[in-house]
């Protein structure tokens, strides 16, 4: 009886541990993140070709058969949300991939979840409109409180004057329906995927059998103006005052927000929780913080500025 009540013991407190271990299969690091599009060092034609290969390798008859699967698509254009139901037909629709594409200034990367096209595409830029409106006014609100005569505060003054104007550009396009949207994860069988890949607008298709969950997945599509080698994108200040919402100027990489659970090749992990925004596009502006321009209006801060400290970044 000892030793019976010993072994109960034991298996309940293997249970309990293996209990309390993060899910998934046997083996698989919890910390491990799928990857899927391009990445720095890696050229956009060199990536297009690869996704080609892959989307070849699942369409091939003599291969294993492949049920339907995540996909990277990107398009070759900024393009308005009425067009996308026809791009991708066939096809479910998970999340979209928006940037208001201005010629002088970097602009800011949204990620906007779908349910209906294009409903919530045109939806998810008007979110994207208010938040862009707060940032204006944080912007603008700095930019007021300057009001030392130095180097450094009008160096702080041009900067935030800038991004408030920026950030209403982004605005305004946003409420007008602006062709903004270059990329698109989808789920679909393979034939139709290489359909879809065929289809005018459409730059590229990257299958992804390897996911098993889109909260998992970063997914880099490149932008349409991208040709050459991706570099390592800098580190931008954030907006002043963080605001929730679609647009948190965050940079980085392209993490999913969708929380489907699934199976892809490019790179390695659905529901549907609130928008997010992965990243900034290249030419984005670094904002100084709001404790630099409060040293810019301390006079203590003078001798601060001389010294070539720069913003935080």
């Amino acid at each position: 009886m000892t030793g019976v009540a010993l072994a109960a013991t034991v298996t309940l407190v293997l249970a309990v541990v293996w209990a309390g271990r993060p899910g998934g299969p046997p083996g698989e690091d919890p910390g491990d993140v799928v990857r899927v599009g391009v990445v720095e060092g890696q050229s956009v034609g060199g990536y297009l070709a690869s996704s080609r290969r892959e989307l070849a390798m699942l369409t091939d008859p003599s291969g294993p058969a492949v049920g339907e699967t995540w996909a990277l698509v990107s398009l070759d254009a900024y393009t308005a949300s009425g067009r996308l139901p026809a791009m991708l037909a066939g096809v479910a629709v998970a999340q979209v991939y928006t940037r208001v594409p201005l010629p002088d200034a970097r602009t800011q990367v949204s990620l906007i979840p779908i349910y209906s096209m294009p409903g919530d595409v045109t939806a998810g830029m008007l979110d994207a409109a208010l938040v862009r409106d707060r940032e204006q006014a944080d912007y603008l609100r700095l930019e007021r409180s300057l009001t030392g005569d130095g180097r450094r505060a009008e160096r702080l003054r041009l900067t935030y004057g800038n991004a408030a104007r920026t950030a209403a550009r982004e605005a305004a396009a946003y409420r007008e329906g602006c062709a903004c949207v270059f990329a698109a994860v989808v789920r679909g069988a393979p034939v139709t995927l290489d359909d879809i890949a065929s289809r005018p607008g459409v730059r590229a298709v990257d299958p992804a059998p390897e996911v098993r969950s889109l909260d998992r997945t970063e997914f880099r599509p490149p932008l349409p103006e991208e040709r050459g080698t991706v570099t390592a994108e800098p580190s931008p200040q954030p907006v002043p005052t963080p605001v929730p919402g679609v647009a948190s100027a965050s940079p980085g990489r392209l993490p999913s927000s969708i929380e489907i659970t699934v199976t892809s090749a490019s790179a390695g992990p659905g529901g549907f929780p609130a928008p997010a925004v992965v990243r900034s596009s290249p030419e984005l502006l670094a904002v100084p913080s709001e404790t630099e321009a409060r040293t810019a209006r301390d006079p203590s801060g003078a001798s601060s500025g001389a010294s070539g400290a720069e913003p935080e970044r």
